[in-house]
């Protein structure tokens, strides 16, 4: 049984798995958090969006290579100017986009605090919620559970790694700090029995190679971004704008656009769409789809579609291409095909038993399915779970495989959700004597609100298209 464990990240994932680890009353606890406070991929920050991008190792999946580790510990060194990408995804007016009775952990309810923005599309009774709502809910699974004070927060888990010799979890951590009116970074280490990855996977945006696209951002700086960057329509007020991708967030950015970029919005979508949302968005009459781009020229502004089309004095170009797994801090966990291999039900290291992952799935239920994870994990690290045979967990990984492909597709939960909760459920147990984060058996209503809070976004899309308007 595991005594001391290290949790990285103070997200919603490392959220609720440090709240199923105290619940167990076994550890000691301690988290690392790079930022400022909690939420994740929920803390708000206005954040300059880089001038220049390392194109290639974005398009690679390269670009967040580890940092050279000091060879004496503890020891202080200039500030790290490499990019760790910690700037925030978040703009002013993000809301969710999923229904948040089929978001919220199964104990903690979101406040019912709704934005009047949401309330003009959706009605008084929107279930969507501001991002600002959903971090400071996070932030309160450590304030109201009284584990505040475990979380270390601007500091970098830069290494971690299993030594041979006691079979402990060695961090090296740093922490940027101020000394003597200026500013250098301070290294140190520390041991832990287990580790518990909670870093999340929405830090490093993927940007495809396209040719001409490293020449028309060098020549144009701040031309091109990532809708990570995106701050709100008002600084492409009159601009052409191309964005790239069919998912989520080129969705909401392309709509967000209507009425204050120059129109029409230009989207390529190579009819590749959220299996969720579909295409609604990007009907609008004020939004022209795009087939897939062959070339960009630098001299014109140009935009060369496949299919011999092409668009002249082009100003901006977002990409909405989503995100790549990293993982600098870990080097015996090798991602591959942008997912973390060898983790039996998206959580236990095949390998290590004392290496567990939180957060490791693809969209759906996401902070429930957190939970599920962070409580099985627990149990499993208490002594108090048994995992199947490395053989089984092996076995578990091939046949999904086979179905799923070994791709991101292999971390989707849906549709299986009932049996993903319930497989987890079984697994972690009930709480001995009452102690321990107890799980509820899955109940439909969670799908059936996720489901109807995608209907009704699309709804609000269909209308708006109809008398073409944002």
């Amino acid at each position: 049984m595991a005594k001391s464990v290290a949790v990285i990240g103070a997200g919603p994932s490392g959220a609720i798995a440090v709240d199923a680890l105290m619940q167990e009353r076994v550890f000691n606890v301690r988290v690392f958090e790079r930022q400022e406070k909690a939420g994740g991929c929920w803390v708000s920050r206005d954040d300059a969006p880089p001038q220049k991008f390392d194109l290639d190792g974005l398009a690679a999946r390269t670009a967040d290579v580890p940092l050279k580790i000091p060879e004496q510990l503890p020891c202080r060194t200039p500030v790290v100017g490499q990019d760790r990408f910690t700037d925030s995804p978040v703009y002013p007016g993000l809301e969710t986009n999923v229904d948040a009775g089929a978001m919220e952990y199964s104990q903690e309810k979101i406040p019912t605090v709704r934005s009047q923005w949401s309330i003009e599309r959706h009605g008084e009774d929107t279930p969507f919620r501001h991002h600002s709502v959903m971090r400071q809910y996070i932030e309160d699974l450590f304030t109201k559970k009284g584990n505040a004070d475990l979380v270390q927060y601007n500091t970098t888990v830069e290494r971690a790694i299993k030594d041979a010799a006691s079979q402990k979890w060695v961090l090296t951590l740093r922490r940027t700090e101020s000394l003597n009116d200026s500013q250098s970074d301070y290294w140190w280490s520390e041991t832990f029995d287990a580790l518990v990855v909670a870093s999340g996977h929405y830090a490093v945006p993927y940007i495809p190679a396209i040719p001409g696209l490293k020449e028309f951002a060098e020549r144009y700086p701040g031309s091109i971004e990532h809708t990570k960057h995106y701050r709100g329509p008002e600084k492409y007020r009159g601009k052409k704008v191309v964005t790239v991708g069919a998912s989520v967030s080129a969705a909401d950015t392309a709509v967000s656009l209507v009425g204050t970029a120059k129109s029409p919005i230009h989207c390529v979508t190579r009819g590749r769409y959220n299996v969720f949302f579909g295409n609604d968005a990007f009907q609008h009459p004020m939004i022209q789809e795009r087939g897939p781009i062959l070339h960009i020229g630098v001299e014109d502004r140009s935009i060369h579609f496949e299919d011999g089309t092409s668009e002249t004095g082009v100003d901006n170009i977002l990409f909405g291409t989503g995100f790549t797994w990293t993982l600098p801090f870990l080097p015996a966990v090798q991602t591959r095909n942008n997912r973390v291999p060898d983790l039996y039900q998206h959580t236990f290291y095949r390998h290590d038993p004392t290496l567990v992952f939180v957060g490791a799935v693809g969209a759906g239920l996401t902070f429930k399915v957190f939970e599920w994870q962070a409580v099985a994990a627990a149990r499993v690290l208490a002594g108090k779970a048994t995992l199947p045979s490395v053989s089984e967990q092996e076995k578990w990984e091939t046949d999904r495989i086979a179905e799923r492909g070994d791709g991101p597709a292999f971390t989707v939960i849906n549709p299986e959700f009932k049996a993903y909760f319930e497989a987890m459920r079984l697994l972690a147990g009930e709480p001995q004597n009452g102690i321990g984060r107890p799980l509820p058996p899955f109940e439909e209503k969670w799908v059936d609100d996720f489901n109807a809070g995608h209907e009704r976004r699309k709804k609000m899309w269909r209308r708006n298209n109809a008398v073409g308007k944002l």
